[in-house]
């Protein structure tokens, strides 16, 4: 039995859905069932909560693997999964974490990500972390502004970076889930292409129909806004802005070539990825 967490997540519905085409015995642990009700129907839904560990005992009763996703700040959650899992036997764990915690010196961003890791590995669980970088799906975040002034706002200007697919991690983990020799093991993944955000609206006007406008972001409230537009905690704005002043150093674009190696294929294009989100980002009107 495989249990996958953050389930009607942008990974976790992939993911769902790669295992359900395998196969593979599944579980998802949900806050509302009814968010869940798109995916496949195979899967047993339980509802449970990481916020509150009373809930968790019957989500991973019986579970061989799982699939922990957190979110945000604080390492509450990650603890309260890793003691979940330790009680009901489970054999192995995929840990989504991030490409950030490889940087030195560590940055405010993946420092959540390291405690997480940490609590991971104070486990007596074999576990296996997955350490991508920036999602295509974080380009949704401009439909904001796109909707309200046909712009999106650029707070790395020269910098580049390698988006990886959610789909592509989905297919990653499923292949860690139900393969062999992956245990104790740490991936590293990322897209194939490094672009600047300029280069990013430049495929993504195309696959829309939009002449969409570019502006460089000047303020630190800016930057934070061009990532969450309603604001963000203090804390975790304050990463953000650390974050994209690292992006902003990197003209190169850090990239690694693990999911080809591991799938066997090439990671799919932000082309790909703007071609299957085209609605989503079309003008209000013309939707």
């Amino acid at each position: 039995m495989i249990l996958v967490t953050g389930a009607t997540g942008n990974i976790g519905r992939e993911l769902t859905r790669e295992l359900d085409a395998k196969g593979a015995e599944l579980r998802l642990l949900v806050r509302d069932a009814a968010r869940a009700a798109a995916l496949p129907e195979r899967a047993e839904r339980v509802v449970g909560d990481l916020g509150e560990p009373s809930t968790l005992t019957p989500a991973f009763a019986g579970v061989d693997s799982l699939f922990l996703v957190t979110q945000g700040i604080g390492t509450d959650h990650t603890a309260a999964a890793v003691a979940a899992a330790e009680a009901a036997g489970v054999g192995h764990i995929v840990h989504l974490s991030s490409l950030h915690v490889t940087i030195e010196p560590l940055p405010a961003m993946a420092h959540w990500h390291h405690e997480r890791e940490k609590i991971v590995r104070a486990s007596a669980i074999p576990a296996t972390f997955l350490r991508p970088g920036g999602f295509m799906t974080n380009a949704l975040d401009w439909i904001p502004t796109l909707n309200e002034g046909n712009h999106v706002l650029d707070p790395v200007g020269p910098g580049r970076s390698a988006p990886i697919d959610p789909a592509d991690i989905a297919a990653v983990a499923a292949l860690v889930l139900t393969g062999t020799g992956h245990r104790g093991k740490e991936y590293a993944l990322t897209g194939g292409e490094a672009l600047t955000v300029t280069e990013q609206v430049s495929i993504l006007s195309r696959a829309t129909g939009r002449d969409i406008e570019v502006r460089a972001v000047n303020t630190p409230d800016e930057a934070v806004r061009s990532r969450f537009p309603h604001g963000a905690p203090r804390a975790l704005a304050d990463a953000i802005t650390e974050g994209f002043t690292l992006m902003r150093a990197d003209t190169v674009g850090f990239r690694t070539d693990t999911v080809e190696r591991l799938l066997g294929r090439t990671p799919r294009t932000f082309a790909d990825w703007c071609a299957r989100h085209a609605d989503a980002f079309r003008r209000p009107e013309s939707a």
